[in-house]
């Protein structure tokens, strides 16, 4: 264990970000959401459903799907994170939920068109969703072991734009490889690899087992390099005694009011960005009528904002801190939502244009690269954020805390987007709710201190 520079500890940590990405760069957004809903769709239209109509659902079963997901994610983020401050360990939890999302994603490979089951494949995407956001909850309360206070935020975003770069990688494998277009073949114009075949949706089925077999062998230098101080482990008291003192957090909670604005803002704002990844794709195949290819395309650009920026925000934190550098990205995010929704094939913002103009594709992909790029330099700073509001002695509970918060509300923005999806019957006006969450982040973040208060965790203690 002495051997392990403190260098190639952050690198390992690192590692977590870029084997990790692909679940919501390839499943969540841009290739088996848009696959999912495609089907789904179809299988609505042979039932003599109108095309319109039978998008709107898809999108909102998706939505459904998420919704339980994040419930079940906002019940056990707390309580894990309450065990593991209790009984110094956080790696065993990563294992076990790194088991789960290998499982949840190749079993995506048994979602063929024939037969498609939708309760069965949400079952396989939640359970592999949910080991990934929990195994984050684990690595990411790691983070202020890795640097002091003033070099977590540049941590912290050189990792997330590294993991957004493995995301672009796994994705162009994706594309090039194995995702046919309308010609059968693949971007680099060749057969999808392995006799892959398209007529069974096989090249793009294949995104589950790429996407398993990606975080196997990318987690490798995470197990390998990152390490954990041992401590004592009895599990019944240590349990029951973290347990208790989640508890009393969540009482005295109200008493740390700059922690419990981050919370409450960063529940409406990290809602509706994952409104905007998970339905993004949804939204240009139904409303834009793209192919799976395009939207992969669209990730592209995507996750090559979100890269640069992250690791651009990374630096404006360590300069300004993560609160600033929060309220700018979220204003391009809300603003990037408007445009979204004034967007459709006949006219854009209410203005008429030709059902063959390029202009909606154009601003589509506009849009595409603010959602990356304000969303990975948010993200990163949040982590940041959260590590300089939360008390130092219980990182983990406090990042269970945020995933709790994050999650707490992450089934009502998927659930008020299939709401207004299924009561408006159109999957444009279906993300409006997207554009209130963002403006009630922002109010929110009036109350929260820019550097925390740490005397008031002293004086908790």
């Amino acid at each position: 264990m002495s051997d392990i520079t403190a260098r190639k500890r952050i690198w390992g940590w690192w590692f977590f970000d870029w084997a990790s990405q692909p679940y919501n760069t390839l499943i969540l957004t841009f290739i088996f959401g848009p696959y999912f809903a495609s089907v789904v769709t179809e299988n609505f239209i042979s039932q003599g459903m109108e095309s319109g109509l039978a998008k709107a659902r898809a999108q909102a079963y998706w939505g459904y799907g998420l919704a339980i997901s994040g419930i079940l994610i906002a019940i056990l983020a707390p309580i894990l994170g309450a065990f593991a401050d209790g009984t110094g360990k956080r790696m065993p939890w990563v294992w076990a939920f790194s088991i789960m999302y290998i499982f949840g994603a190749s079993m995506l490979w048994y979602t063929e068109p024939e037969g498609f089951d939708v309760t069965t494949t949400l079952i396989f995407f939640g359970i592999g969703l949910v080991g990934m956001e929990c195994a984050t909850i684990f690595t990411n309360a790691m983070l202020p072991t890795l640097g002091t206070k003033e070099e977590i935020g540049v941590i912290s975003g050189t990792g997330w734009a590294f993991g957004y770069i493995g995301g672009v990688l796994a994705l162009a494998i994706m594309l090039l490889a194995f995702q046919a277009g309308d010609s059968g073949k693949t971007m680099i114009g060749i057969s999808p690899a392995f006799g892959l075949d398209p007529e069974v949706k096989e090249d793009t089925r294949i995104v589950g087992p790429l996407t398993s077999l990606w975080f196997v062998v990318f987690m490798v230098p995470f197990f390998l390099w990152v390490r954990e101080r041992s401590e004592p482990n009895d599990v019944p008291h240590s349990f029951l005694k973290a347990v208790k003192g989640l508890s009393n957090t969540l009482i005295k909670l109200p008493t740390h009011p700059s922690l419990l604005a981050y919370l409450s803002s960063s529940m409406f704002y990290r809602d509706a960005l994952n409104g905007m990844y998970t339905f993004g794709g949804i939204y240009a195949l139904g409303v834009l009528d793209w192919s799976i290819m395009q939207v992969g395309i669209f990730g592209i650009v995507a996750a090559l904002t979100g890269s640069l920026f992250a690791w651009v925000g990374g630096k404006a934190d360590q300069t300004f801190g993560p609160k600033p550098l929060i309220i700018t990205c979220i204003l391009i995010l809300l603003l990037t939502a408007i445009l979204v929704v004034g967007l459709s094939r006949e006219a854009v913002f209410g203005i008429p244009i030709e059902t063959t103009s390029q202009l909606p594709d154009v601003l589509f992909f506009v849009a595409g690269g603010l959602i990356g790029a304000g969303g990975g330099a948010l993200q990163s700073a949040s982590r940041t954020m959260v590590v300089l509001q939360s008390n130092p002695e219980r990182m983990t509970e406090a990042f269970g805390l945020y995933a709790l918060s994050g999650k707490a509300t992450t089934f009502l923005g998927p659930a008020l987007i299939a709401l207004a999806s299924d009561i408006s019957g159109s999957q444009r006006l279906g993300v409006t709710p997207l554009i209130a969450l963002f403006i009630i982040s922002l109010i929110l973040l009036i109350w929260v201190k820019p550097t925390g208060d740490p005397s008031q965790w002293s004086a908790s203690s």
